[in-house]
């Protein structure tokens, strides 16, 4: 306990007096997408708004929600949850086929204070924090109980009633964090099945949806898949179909689907088990190390861009080309990584052998630089691309009107 103080404690200072921005399904996403960013796990770990942070050394975040979509998502989940879930117990059953009974409609959220859906920053902190988990775990473990005592034949679930939780909070032990997380609801069957549901604004037209973004919902839902597997100590009570809810074309009418996320939760857990622990990260930084984004009264930030800039230069960062669509701070870090191989992609990094720079590549590439004994084979491979591209380029057409040969 001591020891996880002390951590808090130098998380709290590397943030400052900022609220933090709490973990969710997103930031464990992009975090176990790229394992190896010693950056984003201490910055996500801190709390740090990475946004914020990036505006202020002068290389501000190209994505995000619009306001527009986020009230239009809100709006939606509203509908979909109105009259107690009426509404989705329809889709759910008639849809996709689900065995609910006569489901009992639970929302903590009215009891313990709502967060905002998954994204983090509005989940209660404090006693309401807790109290909501503790309510989540009793309600789900006691729904896994009664399943598992109905199928002894000991005893049999009031009515044969499912059960649909609105607001549940889960944790995950993410780099030896406890990590908050709230899916949008969990519907558990009488037969003691466990399905994972998420709403999202983003339609379905003539059956179709958008790729990304499905791709997207299906790893952030992988995460609460594998918290509410490690809450029951039951991976087969968790059904790895997670519930889609989508608009329908261009209304707000709801349409449900299945969506199978085995892939995503066989990479989340590989990539889970890889991360190196935040105490371990902490314990190779400096003491002193800051990134406060706090302004003094007269409106001057406490630390400038410069200072900023030295301070993230003093945590490891691995940028891959992925970033760009994942994290806030992707377009510092790639001016950061210029001229390193990292900026080529991880399979192109592997290909050659390690090499840490371009230049090094091209040097061995084209001969001006001599291999040592572990950069032999690299070499070989690189001086036969070189001569092969020559070749092809010399044996391209030239411009019209001019033939390559003629001295022109």
């Amino acid at each position: 306990m001591r020891h996880e103080r002390k951590t808090e404690a130098r998380l709290e200072r590397i943030r400052g007096p900022a609220a933090p921005r709490r973990h969710n399904a997103r930031t464990i996403a992009a975090l176990t997408g790229n394992p190896g960013c010693g950056r984003r796990a201490v910055l996500d770990a801190a709390g740090v708004d990475k946004d914020g942070l990036a505006a202020r050394v002068g290389f501000p975040a190209g994505f995000g929600q619009s306001p527009f979509a986020i009230v239009r998502g809100n709006v939606f989940e509203r509908q979909v949850k109105a009259d107690g879930c009426a509404e989705l117990l329809r889709l759910l059953r008639d849809q996709l086929g689900l065995d609910l009974g006569q489901a009992v409609y639970l929302d903590l959220g009215a009891e313990y204070g709502p967060g905002d859906g998954g994204s983090g920053d509005g989940v209660p902190s404090g006693g309401g924090l807790a109290a909501r988990h503790s309510a989540a775990v009793a309600a789900l473990t006691g729904a896994a109980v009664a399943a598992v005592t109905e199928a002894a034949g000991v005893g049999a679930a009031p009515g044969g009633a499912g059960m649909v939780v609105d607001h549940p909070l889960l944790r995950l032990d993410v780099a030896g964090q406890d990590v908050s997380l709230e899916p949008d609801l969990v519907a558990v069957e009488p037969g003691g099945v466990f399905h994972i549901v998420e709403i999202k604004s983003f339609p379905v037209i003539d059956g179709q949806a958008d790729g990304e973004k499905v791709a997207a919902a299906a790893i952030q839902a992988a995460v609460y898949v594998l918290a509410l597997r490690r809450l029951l100590g039951r991976a087969d009570a968790v059904s790895a179909d997670v519930v889609l809810v989508c608009p329908r074309d261009f209304s707000n009418v709801p349409v449900a689907a299945r969506l199978d996320v085995r892939r995503q939760l066989l990479i989340l857990e590989h990539q889970l088990a890889r991360l190196t622990r935040v105490d371990s990260l902490l314990d190779a930084l400096p003491d002193d190390l800051r990134l406060d984004l706090a302004v003094g009264a007269d409106g001057t930030p406490v630390l400038d861009a410069a200072a900023l800039t030295r301070a993230l230069g003093q945590v490891a960062a691995r940028y891959v080309p992925g970033c760009l669509s994942a994290c806030e701070l992707a377009f510092f870090c790639r001016q950061e990584a210029a001229g390193r191989t990292t900026t080529l992609g991880i399979g192109v990094r592997e290909e050659l052998g390690g090499l840490e720079t371009i230049d090094e590549a091209l040097g061995l590439a084209h001969g001006t630089r001599d291999p040592d004994d572990d950069q032999a084979e690299t070499a070989a491979m690189l001086r036969t691309a070189a001569r092969v591209y020559a070749e092809v380029v010399a044996g391209l057409p030239g411009p019209p009107g001019q033939q390559r040969g003629d001295g022109g």
